[in-house]
């Protein structure tokens, strides 16, 4: 007897499977609330160069003391980083004079000079982190991925070990601590540490919940269930246009995007473990007090009666399935076998497209000629019917051919903007949702298809191992951004090859439509 068959008997999707898959998507809503709370909490607004008060200024306009004090750019806008070492003040006769030479001009001696108007404060004001220290500003959001990076390995192995709901329980209380510690930070360093605890904890909510749920449903309803765990990724994205909108101080911003967690801590009360886990690693009792709840409550009293017998007669059956007695498994495990090995590398290389193109473009909300908070919350919208294309598609085309496409055509709408000119700002805002969109249907389809691929003795070692990868992309992602020094097009076009590249592998991995989930290696092989 295959545990599908035994699922069927008790009902595959019934009120049971609606009622956990509910609870496990109020941990996703708040994944993309710190997956992408970067774009607001790290948000460098406009600046220049502090001016130091002297007596010579008394009689003076701002704009006036501005206009001797700071060197402007070709387009008369003044420069964010430099000022003058004196006082120009044949400027006041005739500001378009070009300064004598450059040699008195210098970095910023006095601090910066902010404009609050759309944000109260962001960790770019507190603590300065613009000009040269730009780079620590975007490093902000690899640490947290870097953490990300870390949780997956770690996550990975001990769901396998210790049991899907006991992990995703520690990883959502660990959240809440490291994402209260974070509202809490005193200095750049210790902020920089507890978003990488947070982004380890949150690594494991992000690992665990599709594949719970995924267990708990029958092969029909495998990839309605991936598409409706998404969608609420989609919701937590227009959330955090909302909140980021309404919060604009990043203390209280980061209070608002760990809160949540904790409704689900209480929520995750009713979720049961994963019986196929259970079964695989010789907990058939317990197995068998959650399939009976199963059955009662979608309303198959008949076969609930008759369980217990069934249980026990196909007890050795079912084990055996899993796992041979004694045998254990880790991430080497995924590089043994040939089929498995060739499977590991092609979906590790999807993966880091996936992520990294994903991550490229929704950490440049301003650079579609849209306000940020309507980028977040069209980008946010524009998901929702990319999933339910793919929906379609997924069952229609199948997963191989969904995928490869949808990242290859991430890719050229990236590359498209980078042709495009810059006065063309709704051609490229409509680019780069469409782009927004195929990204998403890439990262949609690319978590149901990894969660067919390996078996059960393996899945969440496998879904570790290719966030592990993903997450390498998460944490290069922002700082590509950093190449516009050399050309301005430079993180466009990297984005675009590796995105078109990363999709074109994805036509070596095997179609997994309408087939039974594996249950051991022997079933890959």
């Amino acid at each position: 007897m295959k545990f599908e068959d035994l699922l069927l008997e008790i009902g595959g999707f019934g009120r049971f499977q609606i009622l956990i898959l509910f609870i496990l998507c109020l941990p996703r809503i708040n994944l993309p609330m710190h997956f992408l709370l970067h774009n607001f909490l790290a948000a460098t607004p406009s600046h220049r160069c502090a001016i130091p008060h002297q007596e010579a200024f008394v009689n003076l306009t701002v704009e006036e003391v501005l206009l001797i004090s700071i060197p402007r750019e070709p387009d008369g806008t003044f420069r964010s980083c430099e000022m003058f070492s004196r006082p120009q003040f044949q400027l006041l006769l005739n500001s378009s004079l070009r300064p004598e030479n450059d040699s008195i001009i210098q970095p910023c001696q006095h601090g910066w000079a902010y404009d609050h108007s759309q944000f109260t404060s962001t960790i770019s004001t507190q603590w300065d982190l613009v000009c040269e220290q730009r780079g620590l500003n975007q490093a902000t959001a690899t640490f947290f991925f870097i953490g990300v990076t870390m949780g997956a390995v770690v996550f990975g192995y001990l769901s396998d070990r210790f049991g899907r709901k006991t992990m995703l329980l520690l990883s959502l209380v660990c959240s809440v601590v490291f994402g209260m510690l974070s509202a809490a930070s005193v200095s750049y360093s210790m902020l920089a540490v507890t978003r990488t605890l947070t982004g380890v904890a949150l690594s494991g909510v992000s690992l665990i919940v599709l594949p719970l749920g995924m267990e708990w449903v029958d092969i029909q309803h495998r990839t309605l269930t991936g598409i409706l765990t998404s969608i609420f990724w989609s919701i937590g994205n227009m959330l955090l246009a909302m909140v980021a909108y309404l919060v604009r101080e990043w203390h209280w911003l980061l209070v608002a995007v760990t809160g949540p967690c904790l409704l689900s801590i209480v929520c995750l009360w009713w979720v049961p473990e994963s019986a196929r886990w259970l079964i695989a690693n010789g907990k058939v009792k317990q197995a068998h007090r959650h399939l009976l709840r199963c059955a009662r409550m979608n309303g198959r009293k008949d076969f609930a009666e008759d369980m217990p017998l069934i249980m026990y007669a196909q007890r050795i059956v079912l084990q055996w399935e899993y796992k041979k007695p004694g045998e254990s498994y880790s991430y080497i495990s995924l590089f043994r076998t040939p089929v498995l090995r060739k499977i590991s590398l092609c979906s590790g290389a999807v993966w880091f497209g996936v992520a990294f193109s994903y991550y490229g473009m929704s950490m440049n909300l301003t650079g579609f000629g849209l306000n940020m908070y309507l980028s977040q919350f069209v980008f946010g919208i524009i998901e929702i019917p990319a999933k339910m294309i793919m929906y379609v598609l997924v069952n229609r085309v199948g997963r191989r051919q969904s995928q490869a496409w949808a990242l290859i055509l991430t890719g050229l709408c990236i590359g498209a903007n980078v042709i495009i000119p810059k006065p063309f700002t709704s051609l490229r805002s409509v680019v780069a949702i469409m782009g927004k969109g195929f990204s998403e249907a890439a990262f949609t389809t690319v978590f149901l298809y990894t969660s067919e691929l390996y078996p059960t003795v393996l899945r969440q070692n496998g879904m570790g191992y290719t966030s592990f990868v993903a997450r390498l992309g998460g944490a290069l992602a922002p700082l590509v951004f950093l190449l516009d020094e050399v050309w301005r097009s430079l993180p466009e076009v990297t984005y675009c090859g590796v995105a078109v590249c990363c999709g074109s592998v994805a036509f070596l991995l095997p179609e997994t439509l309408n087939v039974r989930l594996p249950e051991g290696i022997e079933d890959i092989e």
